[in-house]
């Protein structure tokens, strides 16, 4: 008999030889039907293979991450079936899941395959499918392997650099590929499947090989699901913050200034600036202050804070000055020019914490292929700050750089998020700085304070920084996609190699700890991530403008006039539009504008000093008319409701 492990930690024996899928039938027949995948002690495993040791088993179903990567992993060798049928004579050569689907690389050497094409394959792949074929594992010894792909130059690549013994196919239907593992048991599983594109992609990733042609697709279990993806996909594309960007005049783009360094219009810096007073207000609440440090600094502070070793190859160049041997970066980062402000005077426990902010801005030479508008860039700002305190104050201030984060998460209006504790490699440890030691009084500082806040977390092992450990919030935005906002970091590596030191108590001088944290991360990342998730239409408080007033004829110009000077007067951010247009007109390019209220007056406004009342979006519903002073107590009522207010 054999033990298996569950994740409830509940332990089950069965006899040696037992299947995934038969300890699943054993919890329950109805949790059967809907395991697709499973891991053994850690290892990716198929459904039927037996288990012979004792372990750790986990079982998936298609609403685990795991289970959608085995699926997807599937579904791409029923697709690279189809292709060897439908243009015979092609090359295979790698066909992993990734986020969302698949792709298969494959060199079709003269065939040709366009959109035209993608019907056809659909078609056959879920013709495939309905056969139920079982994916099933087999070893094969290397000679074996290179025999079966002698006229594959790519496979054969492959398998020349795994050791006898370790290498397996996967057979279904009537289709045999190289494999390592991890699929659902049969093909039947598969009911709707979509080729989503196809792209250039080089042999291994090496602009030196030969151009495959990579056919991306994806596929789920019901067509129902996959019909909510396309349209999730179509929401998406409309609320593209490059597209909403540019339509919203925020910020643009020039190959004269570069590539990646992003311009911001006018409407758009006024958006940043009201961001960043927003954070200011708080930060000075929690005992904050502003710091200013310059945008590059010599090459000898990053070698020393080991931004050079891990940052020196996506680095723009060093600036060479003049001076033989002298030589500057841009900076990559806010932390090592705040270790030497942190320096400029020696300290006590006494004056600890101490609290640099800084809106910096750094830059990193991003491969042009990575570029993406704003939320992928080579210089971005940061709301960087920098606490350096006791060890024993330590979790206070954490806890308050927590509070921090929801504060802006909740005046932003990101409530689904989780709280990702971001942990040292358990194997590879090459790739950080600084002593074990110091390592683990970092990472349960984090596991405890995130533990005390009641935050929802898990724990990602290989995602911390090079010099620390980090709680990284993953926010869902209004599409349900995640992404990494937030950051908090320890660190107790940067200070010894900066020669960080206060006097203790004790009279002696000892090293205080840094946290890094940043709740916005960089401001053009969130500002996009902001815009997709709201399709523009940003809290009132932070609204370009807030409202137009939009007059019936030029007769009523001087009364719209008035009602922007009290609507001024009570710091109401508004515009007129006396264009030459009719009303109707007026009012849809405020709606593409996405502008809050549009003010219309005519001849009753005029005569009884009020305003019509149209709100954004809300077509067919009727307009209210009130006073200046009520709409202000509108828009202040409005404000209140989103915008929360900061308590230390």
């Amino acid at each position: 008999m054999i033990k298996i492990t569950l994740p409830d930690g509940s332990i089950r024996e069965f006899a040696q030889g037992v299947t995934p899928m038969e300890v699943a039938k054993n919890i329950s027949e109805g949790f059967a039907r809907n395991v697709i995948s499973a891991s053994f002690n850690g290892t990716t495993i198929e459904t039927e293979t037996p288990l012979t040791t004792d372990g750790n088993l986990i079982l998936y179903t298609w609403n685990d991450a795991e289970g959608k990567k085995a699926f997807w992993h599937s579904t791409s060798h029923v697709m690279a079936q189809a292709l060897e049928e439908l243009y015979p004579g092609i090359k295979l050569t790698l066909g992993p899941a990734i986020a969302n689907g698949f792709y298969y690389d494959v060199d079709f050497e003269d065939q040709k395959i366009s959109e035209a094409d993608f019907k056809k394959i659909e078609d056959r792949v879920l013709e495939i499918s309905r056969g139920k074929h079982e994916f099933k594992m087999r070893p094969v010894s290397k000679a074996d392997a290179l025999e079966m792909y002698k006229d594959n130059v790519y496979k054969t690549e492959l398998i020349s650099n795994l050791e006898d013994g370790t290498i397996t196919f996967c057979d279904h239907s009537t289709f045999t590929d190289l494999c390592r593992g991890g699929h659902i048991p049969n093909t039947g599983i598969i009911k709707a499947m979509k080729v989503m594109s196809v792209a250039g992609a080089y042999w291994r990733g090496d602009e030196k090989n030969k151009q495959l042609t990579r056919v991306y697709g994806t596929s789920f279990p019901k067509q129902k699901d996959l019909t909510e993806y396309l349209e999730l996909l179509e929401e998406a594309k409309r609320r593209d913050h490059r597209k909403l960007g540019k339509e919203l005049e925020l910020f643009a783009f020039s190959q004269k200034v570069g590539q990646g360094l992003p311009l911001w219009l006018p409407k758009g810096a006024a958006l940043r600036e009201r961001l960043e007073q927003f954070l200011k207000r708080a930060q000075k609440k929690a005992g904050y202050e502003q710091v200013v440090s310059p945008h590059i600094g010599q090459k000898e502070l990053y070698v020393t804070s080991g931004h050079y070793a891990k940052y020196g190859a996506d680095s723009f160049q060093p600036i060479h000055t003049p001076a033989e041997g002298e030589e500057f970066l841009l900076k990559p980062m806010n932390c090592p020019h705040h270790c030497e402000i942190y320096n400029v005077r020696p300290w006590s426990y006494k004056d600890l914490p101490k609290r640099y902010a800084e809106f910096g801005t750094v830059y990193r030479y991003e491969q042009s292929g990575e570029l993406h508008g704003l939320t992928r860039v080579r210089g971005f700002t940061q709301d960087d700050a920098h606490i350096f305190c006791t060890p024993e104050q330590l979790d206070e201030e954490f806890k308050k750089v927590i509070d921090l984060v929801l504060y802006v998460f909740g005046s932003l209006g990101f409530e689904n998020f989780t709280a990702q504790i971001s942990l040292r490699d358990q194997e590879n440890r090459e790739k950080y700085i600084g002593t074990d030691e110091n390592w683990e009084k970092a990472e349960n500082a984090i596991i405890n304070a995130a533990r005390d806040k009641g935050l929802n977390t898990v724990v990602e092992y290989g995602e911390a920084a090079f010099y620390g450990p980090k709680l990284d919030f993953m926010v869902k935005d209004a599409l349900g996609r995640q992404w990494q906002l937030g950051t908090i970091q320890v660190d107790y590596n940067l200070p010894e190699r900066f020669d960080l030191t206060y006097k203790g108590t004790d009279n002696e001088l000892h090293r205080p700890v840094m946290i890094h944290r940043a709740p916005f991360g960089s401001m053009e990342r969130f500002i996009a991530i902001l815009l997709e998730h709201t399709a523009g239409n940003f809290p009132l408080w932070l609204m370009p403008e807030q409202a137009i007033i939009l007059s019936l004829s030029e007769k009523y110009e001087n009364y719209a006039k008035k009602v922007l000077e009290l609507l001024e007067n009570h710091e109401i951010r508004a515009l007129i539009d006396n264009r030459n247009e009719t009303i109707g007109k007026k009012i849809r390019d405020a709606e593409m504008q996405k502008i809050p209220f549009m003010l219309i007056v005519g001849e009753e406004e005029e005569k009884n000093g009020t305003i019509s009342i149209r709100r954004h979006g809300q077509e067919g519903k009727g307009n209210i008319t009130v006073s200046i002073e009520e709409f202000a107590a509108i828009v202040d009522e409005e404000i209140k409701k989103t915008l929360k207010v900061f308590t230390v």
